[in-house]
């Protein structure tokens, strides 16, 4: 295994599990403050900025981004994104563990897989890690204004069936992945850089959406539907925007496995129907 994709591996390990964990505490303390909305956004930015527990969280969380931010500048996004997506079995194991309830069957499976699909990728960097091409940047920018106009729809559509908490979930999830991508993008340095402003936009909505389904629904099912999509489509833009490469051969073949694997791991985990434990503010402030 090359030591440049060992470096990202671990980094990006690191990353996912300080940001999961990170997700409870910004869970436990959004849970605990007035109603937050996006038609008040300066008392809700107040609220927010107010709650020493959620600074605590969101330390966190940004201590993660800057191993994630390490980890893309050893590798391709593709393969960052897949160890990141596998981190939602950290999330799960914490909320079984916290709530002392059992995960069920779904959720279980979910962990196993996302698990075995981390084991998978891991075997797979024996072929390279490889970062693809800087990609054109209206391809770049396309795709970023498609995540936002997905997400606005998706609010839209949300609104309407009266269950807000999942769209912003869903929502959040596609303002991280747009963070994501522009991340990748502004390290690859000269004018690029520039994508650091779409990168802000990204997290700052994204972060924003959570804290408000936070206070809907519980941090598994919300942080399990942000992350599935946070990871997938930067996986899926990797390779067909930057045209991130996959090892030949049967290594190839594991690496897409895996990439499948921890992308379905993450859909077993959030998925929020059935008995489910769920951190509640208590219980996560306690951590």
């Amino acid at each position: 295994m090359h030591p440049q994709g060992v470096a990202a591996l671990v980094l990006a390990a690191l990353s996912t599990t300080l940001i999961n964990l990170a997700y409870l505490r910004e869970q436990a303390a959004a849970s605990a403050l007035p109603a937050l909305s996006a038609r008040r956004p300066s008392r809700s930015l107040r609220l927010i900025l107010g709650s020493r527990a959620w600074l605590r969280g969101f330390a966190m969380e940004s201590t993660g981004f800057l191993m994630y931010a390490g980890a893309l500048a050893l590798a391709s996004l593709a393969l960052v994104q897949s160890v990141g997506a596998g981190g939602i079995g950290v999330l799960a194991f914490v909320c079984a563990r916290r709530s002392g309830q059992r995960l069920g069957r779904r959720r279980s499976a979910g962990v196993i897989v996302s698990i075995l699909g981390l084991l998978a990728l891991s075997i797979s960097l024996t072929g390279g890690a490889g970062g693809g091409t800087a990609g054109s940047v209206s391809g770049i920018v396309a795709w970023l204004i498609g995540t936002v106009l997905a997400a606005v729809a998706v609010l839209g559509l949300a609104r309407a069936a009266e269950n807000p908490a999942i769209g912003q979930a869903v929502a959040g999830g596609l303002m991280f992945s747009a963070g994501d991508l522009s991340t990748k993008v502004a390290t690859q340095g000269g004018a690029r850089f520039a994508f650091v402003v779409a990168m802000i936009l990204g997290y700052g909505l994204g972060t924003s959406l959570l804290q408000m389904a936070y206070q809907r629904a519980g941090a598994l099912t919300v942080a399990g539907l942000a992350t599935l999509l946070t990871n997938a489509l930067p996986i899926l833009a990797g390779t067909v925007i930057l045209h991130e490469p996959v090892p030949s051969g049967g290594l190839g073949v594991l690496r897409v496995l895996a990439f499948v694997m921890v992308t379905a791991g993450a859909v077993l985990i959030a998925a929020p129907r059935g008995a489910s434990p769920e951190i509640s503010p208590s219980m996560a402030s306690s951590s």
